[in-house]
């Protein structure tokens, strides 16, 4: 089974000590959301999961070896949703995701499930530039399922859904789950995924006495 954790993981940003000390382990199978105020170092903790930037201390690891030791490998296994959407502007949505399959090596046949799985399969032909911040999001999730990822990273990722597509998103995280794989979530709402585990970032906050 696999398993993907970090150990005593301290993080600096801009001069300033984000969050110390922090631990975490998580398991195929399982969600983790990440959790706490503006500034705890939710999005911070995300890039360091996909190797995006480097722990001042600690050590993230996957199957008890250091993801620093295969960074190729661990950047193969994951797939990362920030804030922005990267969706090219000129090309439609069915384009966008074929783009993307193919880095994946993903077969272009699939793009049309995963257009319908977020309800977004009459947008197919539609250019990037026309849709909306909610149609972009849905484009990007549709990615996820894409991506054939053991291990997905997602920053606010329900952020310009409407409430059917954060259903068809809870519905495809839990199904990545039961098929044996992880999500780890950043956000500030309820997300109402089953059996998820809480990281509660403010509790690994900097002491006074930290550099």
């Amino acid at each position: 089974m696999d398993t993907f954790s970090g150990s005593g993981l301290a993080c600096l940003r801009g001069g300033r000590v984000v969050f110390a000390g922090l631990d975490f382990a998580l398991r195929a199978g399982e969600a983790m959301l990440l959790v706490g105020p503006n500034g705890s170092g939710k999005s911070t903790l995300l890039r360091l999961m996909a190797g995006l930037l480097r722990p001042m201390e600690g050590e993230l690891r996957w199957n008890g070896q250091p993801i620093g030791d295969d960074p190729d490998g661990h950047r193969g296994r994951l797939a990362y949703l920030g804030h922005h959407d990267p969706v090219k502007p000129v090309l439609s949505a069915a384009e966008n995701l074929a783009f993307w399959a193919a880095l994946d090596g993903r077969p272009r046949a699939s793009v049309e499930g995963a257009l319908e799985r977020f309800g977004i399969a009459h947008l197919a032909e539609v250019p990037g530039r026309f849709l909306s911040a909610g149609q972009k999001r849905r484009v990007n999730l549709a990615r996820l399922l894409l991506s054939g990822a053991s291990l997905w990273l997602l920053d606010e990722p329900t952020t310009a859904l409407d409430q059917q597509a954060a259903a068809a998103f809870r519905e495809a995280t839990a199904a990545h789950c039961e098929a044996g794989g992880m999500a780890v979530l950043a956000t500030h709402v309820e997300l109402g995924l089953p059996a998820v585990r809480r990281l509660a970032l403010d509790a690994f906050a900097p002491t006074e006495a930290m550099p």
